[in-house]
């Protein structure tokens, strides 16, 4: 941890700040046994976030069905559900939520909506076919409105037709009761041969992990907590918390990541969204019930001195986390060049 994050005092406030309850802050004085350090808060906040944990919808999600004679994987299992089409193959599909970050970034918010959910796809070992979209915006006579909906628009066509992934269906609503929240729900739809998809799942000793794709920067830092927080006045300005995307990128991460997939040499993948690396090592080492040890002064970065908490919550887009067998690491070497 850096001199920086060590030096911070650590309080109920601080707690507050990163969008954490007095019973949460409490909660997890009483997990660790002492104060957290603001590397630790910071993850508690991220992690705890409704953004990542659903701690207030899952009521509400739990209720809704997810069992069917053709269901491969339920929601919540993997990256993306998956459903039995016949013939061998598979539908996998998934809708994300990019609300807040395009209320106030418009055209990098949904940009980035589209890009986060087809990486949920293609981590499956399905190739994105189509997008769809759902939106919700305030009084079109607003000049806010517009403004919204032209970026919101224009991020969605944008993303989509650089990473060529076609738009083939969507939705809009106007009425007053969105002017504060508008609602950007982004969905991505793929295809894959039955048998030849990839978990994401961490485990076997020794193993190697990588991070493939952009360089790691400060973009989108502590974004899943403000993505669940409320929006006010200044929001506007907590630009750092909206991430930037890259569907050129993407498209090359997208064809590298379904060859290192017809290896066989993976083992498991999720992509790197919200809360960046501490969300995806810390969910797949729970799934495989393996730990998993990170290295972040060899995560390439493309800003210079970030600070381990920075790189550990960063945002930044188009990357995904690998963990291969070691024994068939070499298979993996022209497409895995940033690990960790």
């Amino acid at each position: 941890m850096s001199q920086t994050a060590q030096a911070v005092a650590v309080t109920m406030e601080t707690a507050k700040k990163l969008g954490l309850l007095a019973e949460e802050f409490e909660k997890i004085q009483k997990i660790l046994g002492r104060n957290p350090n603001f590397t630790e808060l910071s993850i508690y906040s991220v992690m705890w976030s409704e953004h990542c944990s659903y701690k207030n919808s899952i009521t509400w999600l739990k209720t809704l069905p997810k069992e069917g004679p053709h269901m491969l994987a339920k929601a919540g299992e993997e990256n993306a559900g998956l459903v039995d089409i016949g013939n061998g193959l598979a539908c996998a599909f998934k809708i994300e939520s990019h609300n807040h970050p395009s209320a106030i970034e418009p055209y990098q918010g949904a940009a980035t909506g589209v890009g986060g959910i087809n990486r949920d796809i293609f981590t499956m070992g399905a190739r994105p076919i189509a997008q769809l979209n759902s939106l919700r915006f305030g009084n079109l006579d607003a000049e806010k409105t517009k403004w919204l909906l032209k970026g919101v628009v224009k991020g969605i066509g944008d993303y989509g037709n650089a990473f060529g992934v076609p738009t083939v269906g969507g939705e809009v609503f106007f009425d007053d009761c969105y002017n504060v929240n508008i609602l950007v729900n982004a969905m991505s739809v793929g295809i894959v041969e039955i048998g030849k998809t990839v978990k994401a799942t961490s485990y076997g000793a020794g193993n190697p992990v990588f991070i493939v794709g952009s360089a790691t920067g400060k973009d989108g830092i502590h974004g899943a907590t403000f993505a669940s927080g409320d929006l006010h006045d200044a929001s506007h300005e907590d630009l750092p918390a909206v991430q930037v995307g890259d569907p050129f990128q993407e498209k090359l991460l997208l064809e590298a990541t379904l060859e290192v997939i017809a290896t066989g040499a993976v083992i498991g993948m999720q992509d790197m969204g919200a809360a960046g690396i501490i969300c995806s090592t810390s969910e797949m080492s729970a799934k495989g019930e393996h730990g998993m040890i990170i290295h972040l002064d060899k995560v390439p970065t493309r800003q210079s001195n970030m600070e381990g908490w920075e790189i550990l919550l960063s945002e930044s887009q188009e990357r995904m986390l690998v963990v291969v067998q070691k024994d068939l690491k070499i298979k993996c070497r022209q497409f895995l060049t940033n690990g960790i």
